[in-house]
């Protein structure tokens, strides 16, 4: 059975999508330890919009890079069951370095001022990195520039 751990920004607040429309941001990313696979689970978001004028939304890219990002904010993972030992995997919000090998794996959503997300259907459906020069990130793009948004999500290695 996996170990599986909360992820969420240490102190509630809003991301932003860019400030360009159409522009991607980094969310968070997820690394993996030399000896230990991490996998993303399920990514809930809603979008903090208030008195709006037009409808958008947010999208959300999964992505897998074949050099690993690298700069960001320490996203400590808090284990869902409080014996379990602390989490290997390295998880950052926003910010990335220079990387390289894109590989598309799956976008969700959410409206403007609404919620959404993915969960894995079953537990072979978990999105897996296990190469520790490799990343997983979770983009935000949108149409409408610096929509506010929160997010949090499960890990498991």
């Amino acid at each position: 059975m996996p170990m599986v751990y909360s992820i969420s920004l240490g102190t509630a607040g809003n991301s932003a999508t860019n400030g360009s429309a159409n522009t991607e941001s980094n969310t968070c990313f997820m690394s993996p330890a030399s000896n230990r696979s991490c996998g993303l689970q399920s990514f809930y978001v809603i979008g903090k919009g208030a008195g709006l004028t037009a409808i958008s939304g947010i999208a959300f890219r999964l992505v897998r890079f074949t050099t690993a990002s690298t700069a960001g904010t320490t996203v400590t993972p808090s284990p869902k069951d409080s014996g379990m030992q602390a989490a290997k995997s390295t998880v950052k919000s926003a910010g990335t370095t220079s990387v390289t090998g894109r590989t598309n794996r799956l976008v969700f959503g959410c409206g403007a001022a609404g919620p959404g997300g993915w969960v894995a259907p079953n537990p072979d459906s978990v999105e897996v990195v296990d190469t520790t020069t490799h990343s997983q990130d979770i983009l935000n793009v949108s149409g409408t520039i610096s929509l506010n948004y929160e997010w949090s999500g499960e890990i498991c290695e």
